[in-house]
């Protein structure tokens, strides 16, 4: 969320910011309950100054024995209007937050400019692009051959976007979910968690999923409890209205969690194999760094993410979201897109964002500076390490064989009991 002091004093700069993202955001909204708040905050303090006053006068009139009941009506008056100004001044405080809670962040200056993904920027290329001398598949139809991946069973149990793993392809997805974790926990020091897989509603709005998201997410009928759509929005709000010690600063966490999304919106895109599914595995890192290290720190998430599919030899290439690309709560964003050859095209497996103070500001995670009784915001940052039905699916493109075969990545084998070959049932 951003800080209303902030818009009031730069309105012109945030417009300019804001119109960058491709949006519609009307701040005349905002300068009118912001002014009426401002107005009645005004009056009311105007108020309670007469009425101390007042309170004065009549303490020494007693003293002195004389008449305060002209004193004492007019203090019931201002007592009235200052009761009526109080519930004005939170109809326009709760007015106000529902407002900047549709507002999205600003873009960095080092955000490119432009309308869509067709203008987002390519940072470096990472790994070779295989070549085969034959005619690579998509993952769906290796998938199946193998008899690994069983997307009608899928669709039976729960219906389209659900898929059934069978066997090494289970096994597969859980050496992932492993080896992500290990390399994260144990090379790059992020400290694992297991959150709920349920929040509340607080919580969704804590890291920006709603109001804006509500077409997007899983409700569980007749509670606060919503499925979460990626392990950002517990992790993140772990902290939630808490207060924080610099020195503690910087926390890395990782965590595993099935993730749900209903995909509203995605109509006739990625319909087959495990590109857009309504329930899928990922592996996430969040930090909470202090402002001036968070970019810095970006870049450094951003690496830890890179060096899962370094270590499993898959090629990639890293681009910068333009600010018309950009997510809602995003400052900035990276891409990591990994090679598919069986689609010919690289496909998003994490975004790696830094959103400055935007969240800890919705979820009030503050920092106390060393020796001192000063707090400011923190910032927070996420990517995922990766999306792991994605990392699977690269898998099964990039290694798989003129025989229908898939070898497994040399770092993966440790986790599979040494299986160094996925082949077809006989």
């Amino acid at each position: 969320m951003l800080e209303a002091k902030y818009i009031r004093e730069h309105l012109d700069e945030v417009r300019e910011r804001l119109a960058l993202r491709g949006q519609n955001i009307n701040l005349d909204k905002f300068v009118l309950i912001d002014g009426e708040r401002r107005k009645a905050i005004y009056e009311w303090e105007r108020l309670r100054s007469l009425q101390k006053k007042v309170s004065d006068e009549v303490s020494q009139r007693k003293k002195e024995g004389k008449d305060v009941s002209d004193l004492i009506g007019e203090m019931k008056k201002v007592s009235q209007e200052l009761k009526d100004l109080s519930e004005i001044i939170e109809e326009k405080e709760k007015a106000l937050e529902n407002f900047l809670l549709t507002v999205p962040n600003l873009p960095h200056v080092t955000v490119p400019r432009g309308k869509d993904a067709s203008d987002n920027v390519e940072v470096r290329r990472w790994g070779e692009i295989p070549k085969f001398d034959f005619e690579p598949k998509p993952h769906w139809e290796i998938g199946e051959e193998l008899g690994i991946l069983d997307f009608k069973n899928g669709a039976k149990i729960a219906g389209a976007r659900f898929t059934l793993y069978w066997d090494l392809g289970a096994k597969l997805e859980r050496a992932l979910i492993n080896f992500m974790l290990d390399l994260h926990t144990k090379e790059h020091g992020y400290i694992e968690v297991l959150p709920p897989f349920m929040v509340n509603r607080i919580t969704m709005i804590g890291t920006g999923q709603l109001p804006k998201f509500e077409e997007e997410l899983f409700k569980v009928e007749g509670t606060d409890y919503y499925l979460i759509p990626t392990a950002e929005v517990p992790v993140t709000n772990i902290h939630q209205n808490e207060i924080l010690e610099e020195e503690d600063l910087p926390l890395y966490y990782t965590a595993y969690t099935p993730c749900f999304r209903k995909e509203a919106g995605s109509y006739g895109k990625d319909t087959r194999g495990l590109i857009r599914q309504h329930q899928f595995n990922k592996v996430e890192l969040v930090k909470f760094t202090k402002p001036e290290d968070s970019y810095d720190e970006l870049e450094k998430l951003l690496n830890d993410a890179e060096e899962v599919l370094k270590r499993l030899k898959l090629p990639y290439r890293v681009v910068n979201l333009c600010t018309g690309d950009l997510g809602f709560s995003a400052s900035k964003t990276y891409d990591i897109e990994v090679w598919l050859p069986g689609q010919n095209t690289f496909k998003e497996i994490s975004s790696c964002s830094n959103f400055e103070d935007f969240q800890a500001r919705r979820a009030k995670i503050r920092y106390r500076l060393s020796g001192k009784s000063k707090t400011e915001y923190v910032h927070t940052l996420n990517g995922s390490g990766l999306a792991v039905g994605r990392t699977l699916v690269a898998i099964l493109e990039n290694y798989q064989q003129a025989d229908g075969s898939v070898v497994i990545p040399e770092v993966l084998r440790p986790y599979l009991d040494g299986v160094e070959k996925i082949e077809k049932r006989r």
